[in-house]
């Protein structure tokens, strides 16, 4: 029998409450951690993909049953760029669909006070009036390259939407702008725009000053890519990253380099999760964008990354590569008029983001 706890809309985040944070060694999940760690919030419920395979209904509720969390963040997904969300668009859609579903569904049935659903921009449509707000959602058709997430992501705030409808609950939905920072996915096959950049920056950077420890210990640490093995000498390494774009004299980056994006620290999404979970669902709404207000042109982007990596080669723009949506900026006002903006310029998050890859890549620490 399920036994539910009664619904509570609280305005404080209680530190004696039992959080669990789903996909905790991901990207946001890693900076959520360490968010509260630093608060003081000593009752993390934590598990690995291993321990708990979110797309197992039944696995889910029992471990919700068994552990009654106060309070969920739902940052588990399956994610990528526009290669990833083109060749495995099946898994993209399945696996999130089942991710969120299953989450959100034990939390209503163990009556958890309180759930954020973290999503992405990608939700809104492909030509939507910049910049996106909240109520453009459905107006429109979605991005090609991501359409399988989208909807997923989707398919997730109609969910909570509806059980706080329905059933009292307070599930509340972040809309999150493109994501860097420490615990990134640096592969790069299924990297986002920005790791993938400064990554290829990085090894061409210790290509066009030969320091071969270094870039084999870097290729050992983090993959290239699926079904690409670290190589065992320089010469190998050399023709891989050769095909992949990547030489001493010039780098080679997808697309036109026109579009614009928009990008967030995840320490700053941290935060800003912090101030909704702190909120229920009549302020918030259907959902609430998360973002910096301002974008650039991936040109732009490239220019800033290779001044920061201090790659002196040229960077070439492959234009038969698919660009993804034109522009991507979302419109803050909301969360702006609730109290919160962002507080890391990106200059400086980019900045830690490589020191931070350093540090990870280096050879004492391969």
């Amino acid at each position: 029998m399920i036994l539910q706890w009664p619904n509570q809309f609280i305005t404080k985040l209680d530190k004696s409450s039992k959080i669990y944070v789903a996909g905790h060694r991901g990207l946001v999940g890693s900076a959520l951690v360490r968010m509260f760690e630093a608060k003081g919030y000593a009752h993390l419920i934590l598990r690995t993909s291993k321990q708990l395979d979110l797309r197992n209904q039944s696995d889910v509720l029992k471990f919700f049953e068994e552990q009654r969390p106060g309070t969920v963040i739902l940052a588990a997904a399956k994610v990528g760029g526009i290669l990833a969300n083109s060749t495995y668009k099946a898994e993209f859609i399945y696996d999130n669909l089942a991710i969120s579903t299953n989450v959100i569904h034990a939390s209503y049935l163990t009556g958890v006070k309180r759930l954020l659903n973290l999503g992405s921009s990608c939700i809104y449509p492909k030509m939507a009036p910049q910049p996106l707000r909240e109520d453009s959602l459905l107006t429109g058709p979605l991005e090609e390259t991501n359409e399988p997430y989208a909807i997923a992501k989707i398919a997730a705030v109609k969910l909570c939407r509806y059980y706080n409808e329905q059933y009292k609950t307070n599930f509340l939905s972040l809309m999150p702008t493109n994501m860097y920072g420490p615990n990134d996915n640096f592969n790069l096959e299924t990297a986002h725009v920005l790791p993938a950049m400064l990554r290829k920056m990085y090894l061409g950077l210790l290509l066009s000053t030969k320091a071969h420890d270094q870039l084999l210990a870097d290729t050992q640490r983090h993959p290239l890519g699926f079904g690409i093995k670290p190589a065992d000498s320089v010469d190998a390494l050399t023709k891989q990253l050769k095909d992949l774009g990547i030489t001493a004299e010039v780098v080679s980056l997808w697309g036109t380099g026109t579009p614009r994006r928009e990008f967030l620290h995840v320490d700053d999404l941290a935060e800003a999760s912090f101030f909704v979970l702190n909120k229920n669902h009549e302020e918030i709404g259907e959902l609430v964008n998360v973002g910096v207000g301002e974008d650039l042109t991936i040109k732009e982007l490239a220019a800033i990354l290779r001044s920061i990596v201090g790659y002196q080669g040229g960077v070439r723009f492959a234009q038969g590569h698919p660009d993804g949506t034109p522009r991507k900026l979302l419109d803050v006002g909301k969360l702006t008029r609730l109290g919160w903006k962002a507080a890391i310029p990106l200059e400086q998050g980019i900045r830690k983001t490589f020191a931070w890859y350093r540090e990870h890549s280096s050879v004492q620490n391969k």
